[in-house]
């Protein structure tokens, strides 16, 4: 068997020494089984029909061990992180490294320097980073809402699945931590994007023709750098 339970409400795929989540989904509108691999986190998800048999569906997602298996390896590989290892911050290199001087993570030119012991590394340069593009987040969501003459509440980050950035109808503007990750023209436009939304709640033209008024440009480019490469982003800090 490739499957195993983990709850009493929660499947795992096990297979290549590897053990995934297995999501299952019954969903309204689905007229046949659907099977894929979540390019951020690795996740199988399994999309049912209403009435599908649960038994038959495992069967079939059985059946297509080898397909499954492949669109595993074909991920990003996982970046533990380690000294010595060098992260991109909001476009530049940083080398991380350990000190046994302080008991704050800090950054001194293109060296970021990390307490120990190493086993905290990966916990520490993941708060720092986090610390770091909340900052920059908050000052360039501030930057575009004064040039679009709006007003913006709360300004967040967290760690989404789904999507890189969201604005509420209250006002408040929440981002992924990892775009300080991105090239820093793609954090731009993301935040542009999320602050067009107060002008317009939708994806309409008069929105899209906010977004390239107030980034001076179409986005096209970073869109499409996110949709190509941005799961990248979601593996640094993973463990193999």
């Amino acid at each position: 068997m490739i499957f195993r339970r983990r709850s009493s409400a929660q499947l795992s795929f096990e297979a290549g020494g590897r053990s995934r989540p297995l999501e299952v989904r019954r969903m309204a509108q689905a007229r046949r089984m659907r099977l894929s691999v979540d390019p951020r986190d690795g996740g199988v998800r399994l999309i049912l029909p209403p009435r599908a048999s649960m038994k038959a569906a495992l069967a079939w997602v059985e059946s297509k061990r080898g397909w499954i298996e492949a669109a595993l390896d074909a991920l990003p590989k996982p970046q533990p992180i380690r000294p010595g290892m060098v992260i991109t911050v909001a476009g530049e290199a940083l080398r991380v490294e350990i000190t046994a001087k302080g008991r704050i993570t800090r950054r001194d030119g293109d060296v970021l320097l990390v307490p120990g012991p190493e086993e905290m590394i990966g916990p520490r340069v993941l708060r720092w980073l986090r610390a770091q593009a909340l900052a920059l987040l908050e000052a360039e969501t501030r930057r575009f809402a004064e040039l679009a003459g709006v007003t913006v509440a709360r300004v967040a980050v967290g760690d989404p699945r789904a999507r890189w950035g969201s604005c509420s109808a209250s006002g408040d503007i929440r981002y992924s931590w990892r775009l300080i990750l991105a090239p820093p023209a793609v954090l731009e436009a993301t935040v542009a994007h999320e602050v067009a939304h107060r002008l317009h709640m939708d994806h309409s033209p008069r929105f899209h023709a906010a977004v390239e008024r107030l980034l001076g440009r179409s986005p096209d480019a970073e869109r499409d750098w996110l949709r190509t490469q941005g799961r990248d982003l979601y593996w640094l800090g993973r463990a193999p």
